[in-house]
């Protein structure tokens, strides 16, 4: 069987060849060893650049050192450092300002200077960019947009050399990091319903959010990949 795309997510755990190495032997027809071993070439390669490589290079010491030690605060910190970062940016949602606080605090602890912008900030109404009232949170009243854009640009001219997230909303994220010159990572992903906890309705998929699932659910959760997943024979 000839399959088109990567399909990681359907490797079952007996195999999970990358890990020990010996992908091109054992890995599933779904592989990316297999499907699609000269864009995995032309990605290794990009390692060449020595930027790319120091990050990578710094992001494996952090794991190692810190596996299952340290927090994820701790870890950003700990990145940073050795990064040999000086300016930290904090781009958060409105709601999560008083975490940005503490987490300014801590950052400011440990040496960084650190610039914090709100996702609210312009206060620009949501009507300026075609939000018909009726779409609004709570239609009538003032609603200021979430400005990723500005949040992105001001961390940008204000110099800071590396961005941490905190809970800003799925697609404004995603403005932000188009926008980010600097390295960013997610400290917060927000869900408001789980408590920002997104992973915990993959953990109750089939119990209490058996919502999330669309019309072609497979009768359980596939081993293999599904029709439309692979090419032809």
């Amino acid at each position: 069987m000839n399959y088109i795309d990567p399909a990681c997510a359907y490797c079952p755990s007996t195999v999970r060849a990358c890990r020990a190495g010996d992908a091109e032997v054992k890995g599933p027809g779904f592989c990316p060893s297999k499907v699609d071993p000269d864009t995995q070439a032309a990605a290794r390669a990009l390692y060449d650049d020595p930027e790319t490589c120091r990050v990578a290079l710094v992001a494996g010491r952090v794991e190692a050192e810190g596996y299952c030690k340290w927090t994820r605060v701790e870890e950003v910190v700990q990145f940073a450092k050795k990064m040999g970062f000086h300016k930290i940016g904090i781009a958060n949602c409105i709601s999560f300002v008083d975490h940005a606080y503490v987490l300014s605090g801590i950052l400011e602890s440990h040496g960084f200077e650190v610039v914090s912008v709100a996702c609210k900030n312009g206060s620009i109404p949501k009507e300026a960019i075609g939000l018909r009232d009726d779409e609004k949170i709570r239609p009538g009243g003032f609603e200021a947009l979430c400005n990723p854009v500005a949040q992105a640009e001001l961390l940008n001219a204000h110099g800071c050399e590396f961005n941490v997230v905190m809970g800003l909303c799925i697609g404004h994220d995603s403005l932000f990091f188009k926008y980010a010159n600097g390295l960013s990572t997610v400290l917060v992903a927000k869900d408001r319903v789980l408590g920002h906890n997104p992973v915990a309705a993959l953990h109750l998929a089939d119990s209490y959010y058996g919502r999330l699932w669309g019309p072609d659910k497979p009768p359980k959760p596939p081993k293999l990949p599904v029709a439309g997943r692979r090419g032809g024979s």
